[in-house]
């Protein structure tokens, strides 16, 4: 099975390969064959890049916002129209169930281009009143901004970042994990149709060097990091030496808060989204499933009968629901975890174990686990996994159960279950999250901010908050009499 693109990167235009630059293998997580291999970007393919979006920047935000707009959302109907294609080569990419590529992958980032290509057209500056003189202020492209993706959501990630940048008016060089380097060139190939300038929207594939390298770069405005908390804070150090814009998406060990009176069935379902979809691999997943301890044996009675039922297998075939990790290493770190939550003490309910696929005996495939009997204290409550292990932790009163919740460095995502909704606001207005759920989990609307408190990033993706994070403030003061000077 191959998905071998033209070329590792797309400039220009175009696209461009370097024989040069290191070797990376791309592999196809459901059986662990190599399905691409692409080269790391040298030194040489990043200053063409960066003067090839440097370029084409100046020419693009002239242009009203309007007509930026149209381009975009040309770009999102390509992006539905190859919705099929897409999904399957980001399944390929990912390992990831194809039931799910198909509506939350290349489809999010349609919507993303679609309503940030007509949000742009109203987004302005302000006229301020000064009694007689007055002011206004412009909202103005940073100039050339950087993107680094994470392996989970490749294309949509692509896409969340440079659709707000692109809007804007700036240009935008994305760098892939070297996991998952494939959808977004398909993306480039599809915003080069769609007609965007060549060098607008550059893809330079690599690993952590390139990223610094593009970071460091002098051309560089801002850099935008979807990853873990280690590598934010990096980052952020870097772009902070060079005192450069940055937004910061990373990563959780999110709360969510069954209380009594919730209705058992969404709470279950809720918690399954926000633990098993994309294999657990979703940064804003709810690990930390609070449940009352009137409803406890119940919750957990169903919810193990339900996670019975989801079905592993071949991630190309619409009826699998689960497929396997990303990788080796990411295999090897949660079936660490899940040891590390039986030496403690957790009680381990469900799962536990490498999952067994006919078929596919090579692919990095696990079981959907389940842990009860979870404290506070133990390594699976406090450190995020990134893989299909759900803690449960039981609670007895609500202002016990908030303050349990924001015990964490983390404040990326947070989801309450409860028929009383006074209730739900109260708690969610408590605890320390960016983004929040009443009675739901893990849907992220594009037309509304996503994005984490304390640890859990800076900055916001999505919603009319995303423009604001890819542009500055020009403000300007006109005077309509004399100029009033004592020299």
């Amino acid at each position: 099975m191959k998905a071998q693109p033209k070329a590792s990167h797309f400039i220009g235009g175009q696209f461009v390969e370097d024989h040069d630059g290191r070797e990376l293998n791309v592999l196809y997580p459901a059986t662990g064959e190599v399905i691409a291999q692409l080269r790391s970007a040298t030194p040489a393919i990043i200053e063409q890049a960066m003067q090839s979006a440097a370029k084409a920047q100046v020419e693009w935000a002239a242009k009203k916002p309007v007509e930026r707009g149209r381009i975009l959302m040309r770009a999102a109907e390509l992006l539905r129209a190859k919705n099929e294609e897409l999904s399957r080569l980001e399944t390929l990419n990912t390992g990831k169930a194809i039931q799910e590529t198909l509506v939350a992958d290349a489809a999010s980032a349609a919507d993303a281009l679609e309503f940030l290509s007509g949000a742009i057209g109203s987004f302005n500056g302000e006229f301020v009143d000064l009694g007689g003189s007055f002011a206004y202020t412009k909202r103005e492209a940073l100039g050339v901004c950087v993107g680094i993706g994470a392996w989970n959501y490749p294309i949509q990630i692509a896409a969340w970042k440079s659709a707000p940048a692109l809007a804007m008016g700036n240009a935008f060089i994305f760098k892939p994990s070297e996991n998952t380097p494939l959808t977004a060139l398909a993306l480039a190939e599809i915003y080069h149709e769609a007609g965007l300038p060549a060098g607008l929207f550059n893809v330079v594939q690599g690993f952590g060097d390139v990223g610094a390298a593009l970071i460091d770069h002098p051309a560089t405005a801002k850099v935008s990091l979807t990853g873990s908390v280690p590598t934010g804070r990096k980052i952020m150090a870097q772009a902070g030496s060079h005192l450069k814009h940055a937004t910061m998406e990373l990563g959780g060990k999110s709360p969510l808060i069954v209380f009594d009176d919730a209705d058992i069935e969404n709470a279950i379902g809720g918690a399954m989204l926000g633990n098993f979809y994309s294999t657990g691999q979703v940064c804003s997943n709810g690990t930390r499933v609070f449940v009352h301890k009137t409803i406890h044996d119940q919750f957990v009675n169903r919810l193990i009968e339900r996670t019975a039922k989801i079905k592993l297998g071949d991630p190309l075939d619409e009826t699998t629901q689960m497929g396997p990790l990303i990788s080796r290493a990411q295999l090897d770190r949660v079936l660490s975890f899940i040891e590390k939550g039986k030496a403690e003490g957790a009680k381990l309910v469900h799962g536990g174990d490498v999952a067994k696929v006919a078929g596919f005996e090579s692919g990095f495939y696990i079981q959907p686990t389940i842990f009860t009997d979870v404290q506070d204290t133990m390594t699976i409550a406090r450190e995020e996994i990134f893989g299909p292990v759900m803690s449960i932790l039981s609670f007895e009163d609500e202002d016990e159960v908030i303050a349990r919740a924001n015990a964490t460095e983390f404040g990326l995502a947070a989801g309450v279950f409860t028929q009383n909704l006074a209730r739900g606001h109260r708690v969610i207005g408590q605890l320390k999250a960016g983004t929040c759920w009443i009675n739901a989990y893990n849907l992220t609307p594009v037309e509304v901010p996503f994005g984490g408190y304390k640890s859990s990033g800076i900055g916001r993706e999505n919603g009319v908050a995303a423009l604001e994070h890819y542009s500055q403030i020009k403000t300007v003061y006109v005077e309509a009499g004399d100029v009033d000077s004592p020299y």
